[in-house]
C-alpha cells in the first residue's frame, strides 16, 4: 500500500475528508448542463463519496465512479441510493483502471482533485490508463490546484497538464475554476481535454 492510499485510508477512518460535499465545479456544469455533450458512458476518477457522480447521472449520463478507498465506496453507494440515481462504483485504482474490470469506452473521464495530489510516477499511470479506457474522442474534464495553494497537495501545473497529455490529447479550453475559490485565493484550474483518435 502506498503511502498516499494509507494517507487517505487514515482521513477516511478518522472522518476527517474536507473535501466532501464540495461544489460542483462550475466549468462541469457549463460543459454538461449547457448539452454541449450529449450523455453517454462517464467516469469519475477519485470518486470519493460520489457527488461528481450523483449529479452526472441525474443529468442522464451512465456513470461508473471509482475510489481507492473502500470507505469512500461505501458511502458513496449510501449517497447514490438515498439520491435515487443509478450509480455503478468501483474500489479501483486509476493507476491500474484497464486491469481492474471498471469497463472502457468512456465518453466523458471526470477528475476533481485526483491528479493534483499524485506522485509523478503514479501521474504517468494515471494519463496511461485514462487513455486506455477512453472513447475515441472522449473528453476529460480535470480539476486541480495549482502548486503551493494547498498544504498537503503537491498541485499541477498548466505546464505539466500540457506536456503529460501531449501525445493523445488536445486542450480545448482552460482556466480559473470559481466553484473551488477559497477566501479570493482561486487555487485552483480547469483543463477541458479531448482524446485523439
Amino acid at each position: 500500500m502506498s503511502s498516499r492510499q494509507l494517507l487517505f485510508k487514515t482521513f477516511y477512518r478518522l472522518g476527517f475528508v474536507p473535501w466532501d460535499g464540495h461544489p460542483i465545479a462550475d466549468s462541469l456544469r457549463d460543459l454538461v448542463d449547457d448539452a454541449a455533450l450529449p450523455a453517454g458512458k462517464a467516469l469519475d476518477l477519485g470518486c470519493g463519496t460520489g457527488d461528481n457522480s450523483i449529479y452526472l447521472a441525474r443529468r442522464g449520463w451512465q456513470v461508473t465512479g471509482v475510489d481507492f478507498v473502500a470507505k469512500a465506496v461505501e458511502r458513496a453507494r449510501a449517497k447514490a441510493a438515498a439520491a435515487r440515481v443509478p450509480v455503478t462504483f468501483a474500489h479501483a485504482d486509476v493507476t491500474r483502471l484497464s486491469s481492474e474490470g471498471v469497463g472502457s469506452g468512456f465518453d466523458l473521464i471526470v477528475d476533481s482533485g485526483c491528479l493534483h495530489g499524485m506522485s509523478p510516477g503514479d501521474r504517468d499511470a494515471y494519463v496511461r490508463e485514462i487513455t486506455a479506457v477512453a472513447a475515441p474522442q472522449a473528453r476529460l474534464h480535470l480539476v486541480g490546484f495549482i502548486p503551493g495553494a494547498s498544504f498537503g497537495v503537491p498541485g499541477i501545473a498548466a505546464g505539466e497538464v500540457a506536456r503529460r497529455f501531449a501525445a493523445g490529447w488536445t486542450l480545448v479550453s482552460s482556466g480559473s475554476e470559481p466553484a473551488m475559490n477559497h477566501n479570493g485565493k482561486d487555487p485552483a484550474r480547469y483543463y477541458l481535454l479531448q482524446r485523439r483518435s
